[in-house]
């Protein structure tokens, strides 16, 4: 009777440190898809975020340059428009190639933000004058402007220019001031300046797509060559190459 009833103990105890083990594995283990912690994204999500990442940078450094023949189209439209009219296409067009899909490219205005009336003064303005404050593109060119500029203007990737510039937004690319935009201190009042500092900047741009090629993906990687190529072109039309 005596052996019976340790018997019986025993195998209670055993059944009861079965039942908890499930539990203490389970408290040893990582979160499963329903637990409560952050579960790691796989290799391919962080390569498709990491992409995308890429892109979006990318485009804001187009975004730029294309600002900058937004702002010197702007100051100088029967001196360069013929001109730099192609070449904006251009760029217009290398932003919305580089902006995920779905995403808004950078330098577009929400919808009916383009429908109020021009700016008389947008054109050229007095290099001591001050723009408006209200405005997305707007900014003060009064004190700190130097001499023989004018107020800048803005972009819009998807539009096509009309001879009044969309509002101005963007990334700056490396030695461009992003609060300035792509004419940190105005557009020069002299179009052959203003041709000059846009030549520099699509130099500036083309170099910073090349650098962005470092490890960049195979399909991301042939868009910015080619982005990359076509700015060091214009960059040569815009200076020494089109003065032929």
């Amino acid at each position: 009777m005596g052996r019976s009833g340790l018997t019986r103990r025993r195998a209670l105890a055993t059944a009861a440190t079965a039942a908890g083990v499930p539990g203490v594995l389970a408290g040893c283990s990582g979160p499963g898809p329903g637990g409560g912690g952050a579960a790691r994204p796989s290799a391919a999500e962080a390569a498709r975020r990491a992409e995308l990442a890429l892109l979006r940078r990318s485009a804001a450094v187009s975004a730029v340059l294309l600002a900058g023949y937004d702002e010197a189209l702007g100051a100088h439209p029967a001196a360069l428009g013929a001109r730099l009219a192609p070449l904006r296409e251009a760029a217009a067009r290398h932003v919305a190639a580089l902006t995920p899909p779905g995403e808004r490219a950078p330098g577009t205005a929400s919808p009916g933000a383009r429908t109020g009336s021009p700016d008389p003064g947008a054109g050229s303005r007095d290099s001591g004058a001050e723009s408006p404050g209200s405005g997305g593109g707007s900014r003060d060119t009064g004190a700190g402007s130097p001499e023989g500029r004018t107020a800048g203007s803005g972009s819009g990737a998807g539009s096509s220019w009309t001879g009044t510039p969309p509002p101005a937004t963007g990334a700056a690319p490396s030695g461009t001031s992003a609060a300035g935009g792509a004419f940190p201190h105005g557009v020069p009042t002299e179009p052959g300046a203003a041709l000059a500092e846009l030549a520099a900047l699509a130099s500036r741009t083309a170099a910073a797509h090349t650098a962005a090629l470092a490890g960049a993906p195979p399909e991301p990687a042939r868009l910015l060559a080619s982005v990359a190529a076509a700015g060091a072109a214009q960059a040569y039309l815009l200076g020494e190459g089109g003065r032929g």
